[in-house]
This record gives structure tokens, sequence and C-alpha cells, in this order.
């Protein structure tokens, strides 16, 4: 069994103690939330130990691993704090809000052996993981266009903030639903060497963007583009879509289906489909999970990190060196937002980034 401790118990955090609690190979030990409405009936019904403080957390709990889950300017400095403890990370995305600091933990929890993931859950949906099978599979040849799409009605009207209007706190869209857009495509063909054209743009907000629009450049000559929007009343809920053409074909995915149109009748024969239109659903290609709780990909994403811990890496698929490429490709569409030029101006210093941990995380995730 693995003793497991949770730091942040807002929405995500909440998920997570679900999640991790019901893992047959963890126990979860303790929790650490500021909020004292939230550890007292935790305290009194199920047993665990709740801490306000983190570091007191860390003095007094043996852990294997601990569950991160603060709003974002937190979480470098409480890797690193978990990692310079010999203690297993699993941190919500983003990972780092400065990509140079975020390579350092990385180095940091690679030279203790340490496994470290970032929760970009959609890695573990069952038909984007088949549409990254059937991309490198060549069944619509070589991929000239990507575009990752997320839009949801996060802010519909200016009203007060919290953690994610605020800038300095590593939130708006760019940070909440475009991050999860740009690591989709890192997953799926891999980093970019450009972006230009960034907008970021203002609805409701008065500090951060809204709606984020930008193009990428690849350097096998493939172009791509990310559109997110959480200010679009139309989406009952978070929606995110990818669509790839390719000179044979084109994949749309989402997380409910995956659409492959093949144009060659031999090339679709060799992959078991048909020409023109095929369309694979999201329940022949989700395996099954333990605990159901959001979706079987947050299932998924737990079990993989409890199997690195254990000594089985293979299946974590959002390891921290993968999330410190997508934070630095957030920095380059900041910086080309800006205007300025990503040649000479250096990424946000990592020291501007950390925060005074003694009142830990303010408003919770």
């Amino acid at each position: 069994m693995k003793r497991v401790a949770l730091i942040g118990l807002g929405k995500m955090g909440l998920s997570h103690l679900a999640l991790f609690n019901a893992h047959p190979d963890v126990e979860v030990v303790a929790v650490c939330d500021p909020a004292k409405f939230l550890l007292a009936p935790l305290a009194q019904y199920t047993g665990l130990a709740t801490y306000s403080d983190h570091t007191e957390l860390f003095e007094k709990e043996t852990l294997d691993a601990v569950v991160i889950a603060t709003p974002s300017r937190y979480h470098a400095d409480l890797v690193r704090q978990a990692f310079e403890r010999n203690i297993h990370v699993f941190c919500e995305k983003p990972f780092s809000l400065a990509a140079e600091e975020g390579q350092e933990l990385v180095a940091l929890g690679q030279s203790r052996g340490l496994v470290g993931q970032v929760g970009y859950h959609y890695r573990y949906v069952g038909a984007f993981q088949a549409a990254k099978r059937l991309l490198e599979s060549g069944v619509i040849g070589r991929a000239h266009n990507i575009r990752s799409e997320a839009y949801g009605p996060v802010v519909l009207r200016p009203k007060g903030g919290t953690w994610r209007s605020s800038k300095n706190e590593g939130g708006g869209c760019l940070y909440d639903y475009a991050s999860h857009a740009l690591d989709l495509m890192n997953y799926l063909v891999g980093q970019p060497v450009g972006v230009k054209g960034t907008v970021l743009n203002k609805v409701f907000s008065r500090d951060v963007d809204d709606e984020v629009y930008s193009t990428l450049t690849y350097a096998n000559g493939m172009v791509g583009h990310v559109l997110a929007n959480w200010s679009d009343e139309s989406q009952r809920k978070m929606s995110m879509k990818i669509s790839i053409w390719g000179e044979g074909g084109k994949i749309v995915a989402d997380r409910q289906e995956v659409q492959v149109f093949i144009r060659d009748a031999d090339v679709a024969r060799e992959h078991g489909l048909k020409p023109g239109w095929n369309v694979l659903y999201t329940t022949e290609l989700t395996e099954e999970v333990w605990f159901y709780l959001r979706g079987e990909e947050y299932s998924a994403q737990v079990d993989a990190f409890i199997a690195a811990v254990g000594g089985d890496p293979a299946r974590n698929l959002s390891p921290m060196s993968s999330a410190v490429q997508t934070d630095a490709l957030i920095e380059k569409l900041i910086r080309d937002a800006e205007g300025l030029s990503q040649a000479t101006i250096p990424a946000r210093p990592a020291k501007e980034q950390r925060g005074l941990i003694g009142a830990l995380f303010g408003t919770r995730s």
C-alpha cells in the first residue's frame, strides 16, 4: 500500500481525494488545506489526519507520494519540497508558471529516482489515444495540419475574482483551457518550433484572457492552430476536439468518438477500416476502471501514477518532462501575444513565480 497525502481541497483536490482513496493500492493518510470548514468534517468522519500547514504535514507524516491540487502559483514550491523529501508527486496542471524552474524540478526528481506526473488527463481519453495510434500508423499519410479546440462556460459575465481570474496566480483561459489543447497537440504530433499570430483576448475578465488563438509551426512543415474560449455559453461543459488533416485523409476526435476519413481503399483495408468515413466510439476505445468519477480518464491517470510509483512507469503518459514542454509553449504564446521577440526575450525568471508559501495557497483550487 502506498501512503499518500493530498494538498489542496478545491474542486480537483476533492475529486482526487475520492479517486486516490478508492484505489486498492493506496492509503490516503492525510490532507492539507487552509479551510477549517473542510478539514473539520474530514477529521470527524474519515479519520484522516488534517493539516492547515503543508510544512507540518511533511514533517509529521511518512509518505510515499503527495497529490498537489493547489492554485498554480504554488505548484513549483510544493513539488520541490516533496522531491527534497524523496516523495513522489502527482501535480495538477499547469505544472509550473516558469518553464525554467519546471525543468530544474524535473532534473531534481530524476536525480532521485522519483515519479513526477501532471494532471493532463486528456492524454488518458481513449478516443485521443486511438487518434494517436491511427496517426502513427500512417492511415492518413503525412499530416500537414492540426487544430486543437477547447470551449466551455467558465466566465460568462463580469464578476468578482478568484485565483483563476488573476494573472499573477496563473489564471486565465490560457493556463486553464488552452494548456490542455496545447498539451494534447504535443502528445499527438510533438513540439512546434514556433508560434505566431497569438491573440489573448479579454471578454469579461479584467486581468486575464478569456479567449486564446494562435498558429503553430513545425519543423516538418506542418501547421497547427489552437483555439480556446472559456466564455462560450453554447457549451454545457468543457469540450475538447482535435482535427488532423493528412495527405491521405483526416482524423477528428473528441471525448465521444474518433472519425476517420481514408481516401485510399487499399490503405483502409490494411487497417481493418473502409474507404471514406469510419466512426470509432468511446465505448469501444475506453478500458474499464476500478472506480468512476468525472470520467474514466481521471481514474486511469491515477492508476498510472500509482503503477509508476510501484516501479512500472510505462503508463505514465504525462510525466513532468512533457508538462515542462507545454509550459514552455505557453510562455512562447505569451511572448508572441505581447509582440516581443522570442529570440531576445528571456523566459520569466523562476523567482518571480515563487509566492510566499507561509499563507499556503489563498483561495482554493
